[in-house]
């Protein structure tokens, strides 16, 4: 059953996940709500730790990073997100499950079955009320990674791995329409914004805090 008030962000490199996961964070506070703004990988003390170990030493196995993944989700889940959907907080999470069945899963080659095992033992039964996919072409989204400064493994692959990662998101988001909706990354962050901010309220019942 999905969590009410658990909202997750995703999509490739340079989509600007991060900036509209806190647009909303700070839209529903300004109304409010009490909300905890947090990220994968990470989120919590050892979940971080383990952020930090994937991004500057990468494991040569897919399988390794997979559980690794998994071990920093199951971390980041007990000591910050049940507590505070327990509380009545909402929590807007920059990145979750779907990265792993995207970058694990369609571009590593890893067993679909066991990702789907480690979700049942990590994260049920707290999936994701909402699931906003940002989606945009890879030139564009390339072109603002690059930007952003110094390029991350992720935002480095070729052109044909960027076209994979999108396909796979927007696979996703066509598979289970009930919790994922893609979102039009291409405008203006101001224009994306309004059309996050459209869907999440046909979707998804505030009421007071």
């Amino acid at each position: 059953m999905p969590a009410k008030r658990f909202i997750t962000f995703e999509g490739g490199e340079g989509s600007g996940k991060s900036t509209q996961a806190r647009l909303l964070a700070e839209k529903l506070r300004a109304q409010g709500h009490n909300v905890v703004l947090t990220r994968e990988p990470g989120g919590s003390p050892v979940a971080e730790k383990i952020r930090a170990l994937i991004l500057d030493d990468p494991p040569q196995s897919p399988i390794a990073e997979l559980l690794l993944f998994a071990a920093a989700r199951a971390e980041h889940l007990t000591a910050t997100i049940i507590p505070a959907l327990r509380d009545g907080k909402w929590v807007i999470c920059d990145r979750f499950m779907d990265s792993t069945r995207v970058y694990q899963g369609g571009l590593w080659n890893v067993d679909p079955a066991l990702i789907a095992m480690l979700e049942q033992q990590t994260v049920a039964p707290h999936f994701p009320a909402l699931t906003l996919i940002l989606d945009l072409p890879v030139e564009t989204a390339m072109q603002r990674a690059a930007q952003r400064g110094t390029l991350s493994r992720y935002d480095a692959q070729r052109r044909e791995t960027h076209d994979l990662i999108r396909s796979g998101f927007t696979q996703i988001a066509q598979s289970e329409p009930a919790r994922c909706a893609l979102i039009d990354a291409s405008g203006t962050q101001s224009e994306i914004a309004a059309s996050i901010w459209q869907t999440f309220s046909s979707r998804i019942e505030t009421g007071p805090n």
